[in-house]
């Protein structure tokens, strides 16, 4: 079972479900994620299985990303091996901050999206005009809901400019926070459905002009980080009354000077979650189009 967002085939706004594989079965009452996400896991699990509005075919249905109203996208870094050993190298002057983080107590959190800016499953995503080298993070998403508990999972892509972070660990904002850096979906599987968030597989494969150029896998068994410290350290100054979307890190990184390029397609999958697909554009007038 997946909570889905989607366009209502019925009256063509936006709703929220419960995709069983073969129908989506719209939840009464419910007009967004948000509200879903104020309410206990408990209420919200009873809320899923006694979901009785009107029933569509799951193939019928145009997915949204599963992010709205109140809801923002925060970030962990560094969180696998693998992310620490990318962030030293791309580093020009300040590689030991990356090794210094990687085996702290507080983990690095950072801001990554408003609801309205992200992208969902079969949406665009885009590399900087004015960077060399971006690439795709493929993450776990936590989704939270407003009392900080963790009410599900999602697919996330952090897209970064490793050009301008690897310049000085204080752009980090400009390297991660832009139109078209974050995409989310293409659903939500819930918490109670997943046996061991610590045992998923993730791929990412880069795809231009119908050929593979880059894929590869990794699990979130790798994770240096305990999910629910990371959701608790979000929770402990901050309010999100409509929840949020904690990606937790990536352990797949291109080498560098793998970089994105305008035409690209990037698919991510997390098994049990989901597969999330972006089409990639350059700058900022082609994600306005």
């Amino acid at each position: 079972m997946h909570i889905v967002r989607f366009v209502s085939p019925l009256t063509s706004a936006d709703a929220v479900g419960v995709d069983d594989g073969d129908q989506v079965a719209q939840l009464e009452g419910v007009t967004t994620v948000g509200e879903l996400l104020r309410l206990p896991v408990a209420e919200l699990r009873e809320r899923c299985a006694a979901a009785a509005g009107p029933r569509h075919p799951s193939a019928s249905v145009r997915r949204l990303a599963p992010v709205d109203g109140l809801m923002e996208v925060w970030a962990a870094g560094v969180t696998y091996r693998r992310s620490r050993e990318a962030r030293v190298t791309e580093s020009e002057r300040a590689a030991d901050v990356y090794e210094l983080v990687y085996d702290a107590e507080r983990p690095e959190l950072f801001f990554k999206s408003v609801a309205w800016k992200v992208s969902g499953d079969g949406g665009r995503i885009a590399v900087r005009a004015d960077s060399e080298i971006d690439v795709p993070e493929p993450e776990l998403g936590l989704v939270l809901n407003a009392a900080g508990e963790i009410a599900g999972y999602t697919v996330v892509d952090d897209v970064s400019s490793r050009t301008i972070e690897g310049v000085n660990p204080l752009y980090l904002p400009q390297a991660k926070i832009y139109l078209g850096a974050c995409a989310v979906g293409p659903a939500i599987r819930p918490v109670w459905e997943v046996a061991d968030p610590y045992a998923l597989d993730i791929t990412l494969t880069i795809a231009r002009a119908g050929e593979t150029v880059w894929n590869g896998k990794a699990s979130t068994s790798e994770l240096h980080r305990r999910l629910d410290d990371l959701a608790g350290y979000l929770f402990r100054a901050d309010v999100f009354p409509d929840g949020a979307v904690l990606s937790t890190g990536t352990s797949l990184v291109p080498d560098l000077p793998f970089t994105l390029h305008d035409g690209d397609t990037v698919t991510i999958g997390i098994a049990e979650i989901g597969t999330l697909t972006s089409a990639v554009v350059k700058g900022l007038a082609a994600m306005r189009r």
